[in-house]
């Protein structure tokens, strides 16, 4: 059975279960809605939107425009992601002004039907949009409902002063920057060449080069994630959050 090129093929050796990747989006959703339910996080507003559009957007261009055309001055390596660095940076900074569930969520599913619309044609889907929807979107959603909405410490106040906020709110941003860079090192490895890859095209799944991914892309995807984390702390502030 094949359906818009996709041959939903589960019986390739080495591909991650498909009950396992299932359970996963269900849980990882549950959490985000039962604990944002549960913190009182809000809903998003009309300016939440616009952010998340124009980052989106801003991502498509990054990555298809500006970040191709410096990769071509760089080496061909897992160790340098110039497209995928400027879209993640880019997103964090969009998730530290809204800092509501359903962010990165719905930052993926606009930048993944721009790309589409643009760029790559609609074959393949809805799986692409589910890929990337449901594992860099909601690993970020998962951070923001851990951090109840105030990520990398944004919101914080201390009765200690504002040095010790200060540090604090710093710490914040530096540590769940490292947490959100290791996190999104897993989905391509993992998620795409263990199991979205080999399930739409029966590709062949090697385990070797899943893991020399998955650590080749940690140092780069954790200095992004801090840096991104800080900068997005610092534009937060600067529009008055």
């Amino acid at each position: 059975m094949a359906f818009n090129g996709i041959k939903f093929d589960t019986s390739v050796p080495g591909m991650v279960p498909w009950e396992i990747v299932t359970i996963y989006f269900i849980v990882g959703l549950a959490i985000v809605f039962y604990f944002a339910r549960r913190f009182g996080l809000k809903s998003f507003t009309t300016i939440d939107l616009v952010y998340i559009a124009v980052g989106a957007a801003f991502s498509v261009v990054w990555e298809f425009y500006i970040g191709s055309f410096i990769g071509r001055f760089l080496p061909r390596t897992p160790f340098i992601g110039v497209g995928f660095w400027g879209r993640m940076f880019i997103l964090l900074i969009v998730a530290a002004l809204v800092r509501k569930p359903g962010t990165g969520i719905l930052s993926l599913l606009i930048f993944n039907i721009l790309s589409d619309l643009f760029f790559y044609g609609f074959g393949g889907e809805p799986m692409y949009t589910i890929y990337e929807a449901l594992t860099y979107g909601l690993f970020l959603d998962l951070v923001i409902v851990a951090s109840r909405g105030k990520l990398f410490g944004i919101g914080y106040k201390s009765s200690n002063g504002p040095s010790v906020a200060t540090k604090t709110v710093v710490g914040l941003a530096i540590l769940e920057g490292i947490i959100i860079g290791i996190l999104f090192a897993i989905p391509d490895p993992i998620f795409y060449l263990g199991f979205f890859r080999p399930l739409i095209s029966g590709a062949i799944v090697n385990w070797a080069t899943i893991q020399f991914d998955f650590l080749a892309f940690i140092p780069g995807d954790v200095i992004i994630g801090i840096l991104g984390a800080l900068a997005g702390q610092r534009i937060a502030k600067a529009v008055g959050q």
